[in-house]
């Protein structure tokens, strides 16, 4: 039964991660967390920290994670089927969509609603992965601000500055 279950939570999830894995995160949360109560939501955050270290999806680590926890590897197989076989097919199905509609104002407009929306959510999830007390900490905001100007104003690949970060974690900052 929990092998199904897995299947079909992330097949959901698949069907409305529109956007990428950080919008997924939210409805992912929720339901592992609140609904299911497969992970705590201290569990939640610590699997979103390390999920985000490694390379690839963020919704494959987290339906590998929650796969094994749950249902071991048939759970992973599960899960991963799960999650993928809906962005497939959706994928498919827009791409028909898209090419022939694309230039149709109220597509561009449904679109660009959509972006915002998935920006909040962006967002949301960024407050929610970090403890507010380290936002009031001039050393973290200056961390903050430096990497996002890094990201944003040059072409440093993202996994040089995170290893950058890590090794400034480890020697420089105390």
């Amino acid at each position: 039964m929990i092998l199904l279950k897995l299947f079909l939570f992330f097949l959901k999830g698949g069907l409305f991660a529109i956007g990428g894995a950080y919008s997924f995160l939210p409805l992912l949360e929720k339901e592992m967390v609140e609904n299911c109560h497969w992970l705590t939501k201290e569990e939640f955050l610590d699997v979103l920290a390390v999920v985000k270290v490694f390379p690839g999806a963020i919704s494959i680590k987290y339906a590998t994670y929650a796969g094994y926890k749950l249902g071991g590897i048939p759970g992973i197989v599960c899960a991963n089927l799960g999650n993928l076989l809906a962005p497939v097919i959706l994928v498919l199905a827009a791409s028909v969509f898209y090419i022939k509609y694309k230039n149709v104002p109220a597509v561009k407009r449904a679109f660009s609603v959509i972006e915002l929306v998935i920006f909040s959510m962006i967002i949301a999830v960024a407050f929610q992965s970090i403890e507010p007390n380290r936002l009031m900490n001039l050393k973290s905001l200056l961390i903050i601000m430096v990497s996002f100007a890094l990201f944003v104003y040059t072409k440093i690949d993202p996994a040089v500055m995170l290893i950058g970060a890590g090794i400034a974690g480890i020697f420089l900052i105390k």
